[in-house]
């Protein structure tokens, strides 16, 4: 695809349409606009546009679709797959300037919102006012328009499902420019395709998010913790149905093991209530009342006893809570701190083949000879496995990385599993997506995409193309 070169006559139209201060180029635009969180796929963009509103977002979406320009819609870029990173140069709108919350309607149980609010600002705004936004992932200080577009999980999936599933409406800005609605505060709805849940999880290459209509839930009063120690991995894992299939289900079910505690506390500079397993369960239960909790933790720290867990610590007060949820939230920092440079496997597979699945990335550990450290949700067989670089040169990391990665996607594939749990596709698992689903899913894929951006400006070289 061959796209125009911004020239100075479109930094004049840019400049016209939202102020000089709010436009950057070259040398203006920081480092950080050129890559995402892991910094693997970097790119600069022409032109760094910071945006108000939806109005300025379809005016530019019309000179760039008229133009030929590439345009590449960005949040906090807390991306883990180069989603927001502007492969083809072209104009990059920071969304993150939108982040007004608009409506709190507690009749119907919505937040109406921009996309720049971000994750942790949601979840405080609802919950003081007796509300409750249920999808947590990891990265708090994400938008809300970023988890739109990579449909992310987080720990409390496993009860209450994903972003996709607490989006009611969205307001959209087409390629073209047109601004459209889908969805909305209706709880049912079967008219016509589901565009709203067709735009959840494309990663800005089909509209770009200009507001949103979230569903809320009643806030739960009561919560607790329990956390399992087990002799091994395996035991701690194949309890994990056990549990799903008991009267109870748990708010969110993880899976650590020691070496990854130890990072974290070394990371934290605190201690782990236990460190002395190989292995840990860490489970969390919610409820309306205190006697709902009371027996659903019970009823599940019999299952992990049974299931030849060593003990069962329950964690019931503010100051163990944030003791274990600490060092759960600094995982991926403390990994990133152990190393030189890593890369993320977000694998999801079906929750009685996480065992297997974990068990076969050892083995590549000592087949390659390459350390792997793994966590993730166990309850929704969602994992999160990651390749330490350490010391390798660069040439023997890049054949290294690619050849476990290529082990890791077949074995996922052959156990019924798919590309990404929550972190999406973006430039750096395209591949393996293709790989997985076969060249008749893809080419209906690349069909979606044309139908909302033949010209490809939005967000180009991500997902299928």
């Amino acid at each position: 695809m061959t796209y125009k070169f911004i020239d100075n006559k479109d930094i004049e139209f840019l400049i016209s349409t939202c102020s000089k201060e709010r436009v950057l180029t070259g040398d203006e635009i920081n480092e950080d606009y050129c890559h995402d969180e892991l910094a693997g796929i970097r790119k600069r963009p022409d032109a760094l546009v910071k945006v108000l509103s939806s109005s300025e977002v379809s005016t530019i979406m019309k000179y760039a679709y008229k133009n030929n320009i590439p345009v590449t819609p960005r949040g906090q870029g807390t991306g883990l797959v180069g989603g927001s990173v502007p492969l083809c140069g072209g104009i990059m709108l920071d969304m993150s300037g939108m982040n007004k919350i608009l409506e709190l309607d507690e009749e119907n149980l919505t937040l109406t919102l921009e996309p720049g609010v971000l994750l942790m600002e949601v979840s405080k705004f609802v919950e003081d006012n007796g509300l409750f936004y249920p999808p947590d992932p990891g990265e708090k200080t994400a938008t809300i328009g970023g988890n739109i577009s990579t449909n992310a999980g987080g720990m409390r999936a496993v009860k209450y499902g994903v972003t996709r599933d607490y989006v009611h409406g969205l307001e959209l800005v087409l390629p073209d420019g047109k601004i459209i609605e889908t969805g909305g505060k209706v709880v049912k709805n079967s008219s016509g395709y589901s565009l709203k849940n067709l735009i959840v999880g494309s990663e800005g290459t089909l509209a770009i998010v200009t507001k949103a209509v979230l569903k809320l839930l009643p806030l739960p009063k009561f919560k607790i913790s329990l956390l399992a120690p087990f002799p091994d991995l395996s035991s701690a894992i194949e309890t994990v149905p056990k549990i799903i299939k008991s009267r109870s289900i748990p708010t969110a079910v993880e899976f650590m093991e020691r070496e990854v505690i130890l990072a974290a506390e070394q990371f934290l500079g605190r201690k782990f209530p236990d460190n002395s397993s190989n292995a840990y369960l860490l489970l969390t239960f919610d409820g309306a009342s205190r006697e709902e909790i009371d027996m659903a933790y019970s009823d599940a720290a019999h299952t992990c006893l049974d299931a030849g867990a060593l003990d069962v610590f329950i964690s019931n007060t503010q100051e163990r809570n944030e003791s274990i949820w600490a060092a759960r939230g600094a995982f991926l920092e403390a990994i990133k701190a152990s190393t030189t440079e890593l890369d993320e496997c977000d694998v999801v597979v079906p929750r009685r083949s996480v065992a297997d699945f974990v068990k076969f990335t050892t083995t590549l550990q000592k087949k390659y000879d390459i350390r792997i450290r793994s966590f993730g949700h166990a309850g929704d067989g969602n994992l999160h496995i990651y390749v330490l670089r350490d010391q390798l040169g660069e040439e023997d990391w890049k054949r290294t990385l690619a050849e476990v990665f290529d082990e890791m996607y077949s074995r996922a594939r052959g156990l019924g599993g798919q590309v990404s749990g929550e972190h999406g596709i973006g430039f750096a698992k395209k591949d393996f997506l293709h790989s997985s689903l076969g060249e008749d899913t893809i080419e209906l894929m690349r069909g979606i995409k044309n139908v909302f951006d033949p010209k490809n400006i939005l967000n180009p070289g991500k997902i299928v193309f």
